[in-house]
């Protein structure tokens, strides 16, 4: 798959790594931990500009979302489940998936498409519930934009510093990706926490 990244990135340039990272939003299994870090790699080497890579990056992420939102909207949560769960082998989404993120939502609200683009596994998936709950458009593209900048220029620069060593990004990422999910959760709860003691002294 490596090889597949590398020829896409030399021979189609900035459309090369907006084509993968819309193909990676489709296909979860294809890392964009590799695609950017990679990109970012190219960065270094002078071959490209850092803005038109993130640019890139960012804009093939945003259209990659747009197919699961609508799969969300018009399918709805029990459909889509059961499609997932006899076809969803071939893309590695499983109903158990489409139930965990929708969870997430459940208990975020918008904010969570925004967090969820921060954290591999459940990026992509994010935006299956937020067509489920047809969730606003331009809050869906705000919050998105946000969040998938934030990651993309995240794994761009750690290419960018990591230089030929790029492939090392996954390595690292992952475990701090596992805190900062929790991390995110721990605020969440706290801010609830506050929120619904003020309501109370409010009534009282």
């Amino acid at each position: 798959m490596l090889d597949w990244i590398t020829t896409t990135i030399n021979s189609l340039g900035y459309l090369g790594i907006g084509f993968l990272m819309f193909v990676e939003n489709l296909f979860p299994p294809i890392p964009s931990e590799l695609i950017m870090p990679l990109a970012g790699f190219v960065v270094a080497q002078g071959k490209m500009n850092f803005v038109y890579v993130l640019l890139a990056g960012v804009i093939g992420t945003i259209l990659g979302a747009f197919p699961w939102y609508y799969a969300g909207r018009l399918l709805g949560e029990e459909r889509l489940s059961r499609l997932c769960d006899r076809y969803g082998k071939w893309i590695g989404i499983s109903g158990a998936d489409i139930a965990r993120s929708k969870s997430w939502f459940d208990r975020h609200g918008g904010k969570a498409v925004l967090l969820c683009r921060l954290v591999p596994g459940v990026r992509t998936l994010i935006s299956i519930p937020a067509g489920i709950s047809n969730m606003n458009m331009a809050a869906f593209l705000i919050y998105s934009t946000i969040g998938t900048t934030l990651w993309v220029g995240l794994l761009t620069y750690a290419g960018f510093a990591l230089g030929q060593h790029y492939d090392l990004v996954d390595q690292y990422l992952g475990p701090v990706s596992k805190y900062v999910l929790i991390a995110i959760s721990i605020v969440f709860v706290i801010f609830l926490i506050v929120k619904n003691r003020r309501n109370k002294k409010q009534e009282n």
